[in-house]
């Protein structure tokens, strides 16, 4: 049987694109995922997720990041280090940084991969994302499957 796995969507549902996280958990919803996969929305949590992540052995995270690629873009990364993860992650990036470091110094972190999307508009309060991120949703759920 295969080991746990979590996938983990991060940002502000409110803050368009900044949700993008949000939104791809709740598309991951209507899929027939196998049994062994967990969804979380983990919205802006940071430090509070630290119990929950360390309860697996890997984690899928899903995060809206601000960087010079056009909006819409998308990264699969496999950080090792908490300076591994892009330099600006939106509105909660000291939250998650904290988190990763807190779980390295216990030693205790499980394996993570990191699928990123870049957003421009993530300070604008509404639900909907913008036309390129929503393009980019379902090569984001393409991904997850494919690192599942």
């Amino acid at each position: 049987m295969a080991e746990k796995l979590l996938i983990l969507g991060l940002g502000n549902l409110v803050l368009k694109d900044e949700g993008v996280g949000i939104h791809a958990i709740q598309e991951l919803e209507k899929e027939d995922l196998p049994e062994h996969v967990d969804l979380l929305d983990g919205g802006t949590g940071g430090i509070s997720l630290i119990g929950t992540l360390q309860e697996y052995k890997r984690v899928i995270m899903i995060d809206a990041t601000l960087d010079n690629n056009p909006s819409g873009t998308i990264k699969v990364i496999k950080p090792k280090y908490s300076t591994d993860y892009p330099t600006l992650l939106s509105a909660h990036e000291i939250g998650l940084r904290d988190m990763i470091e807190s779980m390295m110094i216990q030693e205790l972190i499980p394996e993570i991969d990191l699928i990123t999307v870049t957003v421009k508009d993530f300070q604008t309060i509404g639900m909907d994302l913008s036309p390129e991120v929503s393009k980019a949703l379902p090569h984001v759920i393409h991904q997850v499957k494919q690192l599942i």
